[in-house]
């Protein structure tokens, strides 16, 4: 099974909780046991896993990421996004995350986090059940 989730971004740099939406497409797939992976289909957004519980561990994921990989540094891509793809390298377009007892196994308080690097924009991730 796999499905497919729009979102639309607000910044030109936000992570977005999508762990409810991934929990669903597990719940609504009726596999017990298995792997689920998350695939962004773009090359300036990307899926990290990480702490959900504070908001303030995105924000400063992000802000980070900003200072590391600063929006204008003498890149030649002629877009004016070249940040946006180095950070989207650096985080991955996927994730895969063990399905037991028709639940994600996920730590305590991770989440998952679509990772928008050039928006605001239109978006897709896919989300693949494979059983196991």
């Amino acid at each position: 099974m796999t499905k497919t989730y729009e979102l639309k971004t607000t910044r030109r740099s936000e992570l977005i909780d999508i762990k409810k939406n991934v929990q669903d497409a597990v719940k609504d797939s009726g596999i017990n046991s298995g792997i689920c992976y998350i695939y962004v289909l773009h090359t300036t957004a990307g899926v990290t896993i990480n702490e959900g519980a504070d908001p303030d561990v995105a924000e400063d994921i992000e802000r980070t990421l900003g200072k590391l990989i600063p929006h204008s540094n003498n890149y030649t891509h002629m877009e004016g996004n070249s940040d946006s793809h180095i950070k989207t390298s650096l985080m991955g377009p996927s994730q895969a995350i063990i399905i037991e007892d028709g639940r994600l196994i996920l730590g305590t308080w991770q989440s998952i986090f679509f990772c928008e690097f050039d928006g605001p924009r239109n978006r897709k991730f896919l989300v693949k059940i494979i059983k196991g």
